[in-house]
């Protein structure tokens, strides 16, 4: 689950310390920030109620509404931040999470994520695992996932050839991946997915 905005609508308005976050990971800071678990729940329906009224017809007071909650948001994101120095491992976790972000849809594995980072596999996973809570092969998952759901809705590209698409991926194995992380198969998540909205 994720979010996307303008942050012009936030750089020069008094919510500009909530781009704090973002900021430090341009200077090289982790880009992953572990929500705490009490939070957790509260965020995702922060997210879910910004996306229903990103939904609706825009107006005035839609837009008011979205900036609201999307103030939220950003705020969690901002109490999660470390407030301290970055840890020893925190450039490592950027260079490897810039790594899988950029090639996660092509065949590649921890071993490559830690050799372009001259490190050994272990320290890569401990690394990721301490500052994300997530495996090297779960972040791989993720930006695989994130780009099939993208092609999912934009596109009507066969399962297998989204399969193909996002790391040359087993279409057997793909749906069985799929369905671990969402609970239905990619077909069947496409087809309520883009259902016209009422």
């Amino acid at each position: 689950m994720g979010v996307g905005f303008n942050p012009v609508i936030l750089a020069a308005s008094e919510h500009a310390a909530l781009l704090e976050p973002f900021e430090r990971v341009r200077a090289g800071a982790a880009a992953v920030m572990p929500i705490p678990a009490g939070r957790q729940e509260h965020l995702r329906r922060l997210i879910a109620e910004l996306r229903e009224e990103s939904a609706q017809a825009p107006t005035a007071l839609q837009a008011q509404v979205q900036r609201s909650l999307l103030t939220l948001v950003l705020a969690e994101v901002v109490r999660a931040a470390p407030s301290g120095g970055e840890s020893a491992t925190a450039p490592v976790v950027a260079q490897a999470l810039r790594y899988i972000e950029r090639r996660c849809l092509a065949p590649i594995s921890l071993r490559d994520v830690a050799a372009a980072l001259d490190r050994s596999p272990a320290y890569v996973t401990t690394a990721l695992r301490m500052a994300t809570g997530r495996t090297a092969q779960q972040w791989i998952a993720a930006g695989r996932l994130a780009e099939a759901r993208r092609r999912l809705l934009t596109s009507d590209e066969t399962v297998e050839a989204i399969a193909e698409r996002v790391g040359g991926l087993d279409p057997t194995h793909f749906i069985r991946m799929f369905r671990r992380e969402h609970g239905c198969t990619p077909a069947a998540w496409r087809a309520e997915h883009r259902r016209p909205r009422a």
